[in-house]
């Protein structure tokens, strides 16, 4: 990814201007660099003496000879600090140490009960993550925290209304609680969106349009526009498991009928084959893995429906990659029903550019590693490494 340096602020660039130029563009030589963003030498020097000191540089090899002394190569030190994020499900909490390559470390993932209080949650959730830093010998590194975390995430305030699945963490400040605790940047963002960023890493972070879809108790998207995640103005941008189907009664957990998640969620397929002794989403997962004919069908017909509704979101983003992931969404059956439903009822001009709907190619790992990539971002922004100086 090259950075367009006349879209730096005017004036000299800042310490922080600097890195990013470096982190984006990079590795590089001092001259390069320099030459990359118009300082003269002696403010140069200034800057990269700054950013040594805040230990945000490192040396990664030397330039070809060219018949002189090889100058040194730059780059952004992202393997030096590392994160502690989180993902939070109905059921289930995995925590993660990762460095700022969003490279995860080391991981532990617990079942939780679903009604337990949020404020506990968030405890063990920092416990978890104070015993892999311990166990890792990062605990030095810990440079900020980030959680993933279903439904609408108030993008300026980082509070959480949560879907109907997690009863009780409707309005729970996340960040706050959090935050109180810790001396680092707390960072909360909704799951999918951590899952398709995580997704977009995966790629290389191409300047394309990745659409994210999770499909777990409950169903949600995300989508990465322009190499960022996008949110909406409030935060519930991707919220389709809330469309409501035509000729569909269900009773959804939202308290309206017809929702795509009260039809094609894996809290639906629960209920759906609960007479044949299913009780979580992993017992769906089973019954389809032992190709029993009533799961099969059921999750089948699930992708159908969700295909249906993410025809029209193709056929508005224009997205040339489509994830799915999630217990139910990375099931082969769901996939490729999802797949036909798209490619039959999208607009044909947006499936021109569509190359894939795909299983989410880093597994259960894709939100942890968005996570530790957003993480990054906000930890070497301009701003952000400036406040340091």
């Amino acid at each position: 990814m090259q950075v367009d340096v006349n879209a730096l602020p005017a004036g000299p660039a800042s310490p922080g201007q600097v890195l990013e130029v470096l982190r984006r563009g990079g590795p590089m030589t001092r001259q390069e660099l320099q030459a990359r963003v118009g300082l003269s030498r002696a403010t140069m020097v200034e800057r990269l003496d700054a950013l040594g000191r805040l230990k945000l540089l490192r040396t990664v090899g030397h330039q070809a000879s060219s018949g002189g002394r090889r100058a040194e190569l730059l780059a952004a030190d992202e393997t030096g600090r590392c994160a502690v994020v989180a993902d939070i499900g109905v059921s289930h909490v995995t925590v993660a140490v990762a460095d700022l390559t969003a490279t995860v470390l080391a991981t532990r993932r617990e079942r939780m009960p679903t009604r337990q209080d949020p404020g506990a949650v968030l405890r063990h959730v920092l416990s978890l993550g104070r015993e892999l830093l311990a166990e890792t010998g990062r605990a030095n590194d810990f440079c900020a925290m980030a959680v993933g975390v279903p439904g609408q995430v108030d993008p300026t305030s980082g509070a959480n209304t949560a879907p109907p699945t997690m009863p009780g963490w409707s309005g729970t400040w996340v960040h706050d609680t959090l935050a109180s605790q810790l001396d680092v940047p707390v960072l909360v963002e909704n799951d999918a969106n951590a899952l398709a960023f995580g997704e977009h890493l995966a790629d290389g972070a191409p300047s394309t349009t990745l659409l994210g879809v999770k499909v777990a108790t409950g169903i949600g998207s995300g989508v990465v526009l322009g190499r960022r995640p996008y949110r909406g103005v409030t935060g519930s941008a991707g919220e389709i498991g809330h469309v409501k189907l035509a000729a569909h009664q269900e009773r959804c957990s939202c308290g309206r009928t017809g929702c795509l998640a009260a039809a094609a969620s894996g809290r639906a397929l629960v209920r759906q084959l609960r007479s044949s002794g299913a009780r979580t989403l992993l017992d769906v997962v089973r019954q389809v893995e032992q190709g029993r004919p009533e799961a099969v069908a059921l999750v089948t017909e699930a992708g159908h429906l969700l295909g249906g509704v993410l025809a029209t979101v193709v056929s508005i983003i224009n997205p040339q990659h489509v994830r799915l992931g999630g217990p139910i969404g990375a099931l082969p059956q769901f996939v490729d029903a999802a797949r036909a439903a798209v490619l039959d009822a999208a607009h044909p001009v947006a499936l021109l550019g569509l190359r894939e709907i795909s299983p989410a190619r880093l597994g259960d790992s894709a939100a942890l590693v968005g996570l530790a990539g957003l993480t990054a971002d906000a930890v070497f922004a301009p701003t952000a490494v400036d406040a340091l100086l």
